[in-house]
């Protein structure tokens, strides 16, 4: 699995979290809310260090991340976020691995 994440998308998230070059962001399974992937669960992201990386990308300085335990989550699916210009939010998307 991979995490893609264009150069917009990286930017919203380092300018609405305040955060600076060398910070982290992780993305994992949330209970409740809709995906999908997995029913009753949700991509939660939270600024945090990784402790066990399995998945990273860098993207405008910021490393994005997925942990290990939350690999099932994804269900072979790569994390693709792109910014939703009419929206202005990040649009996440899942894609099945060949």
């Amino acid at each position: 699995m991979k995490i893609q994440i264009s150069s917009n998308a990286a930017a919203w998230y380092k300018q609405e979290l305040g955060l600076n070059t060398g910070d982290f962001i992780r993305f994992y399974a949330r209970y409740g809310g809709y995906s999908t992937v997995q029913s009753g669960f949700s991509l939660g992201i939270t600024v945090d260090e990784p402790m066990e990386l399995a998945v990273k990308t860098v993207e405008d300085g910021i490393t994005f991340y997925i942990e290990e335990k939350d690999l099932w989550y994804f269900d072979d699916h790569d994390l693709i976020i792109e910014l939703d210009s009419k929206r202005q939010e990040p649009a996440i998307q899942y894609q099945k691995n060949n």
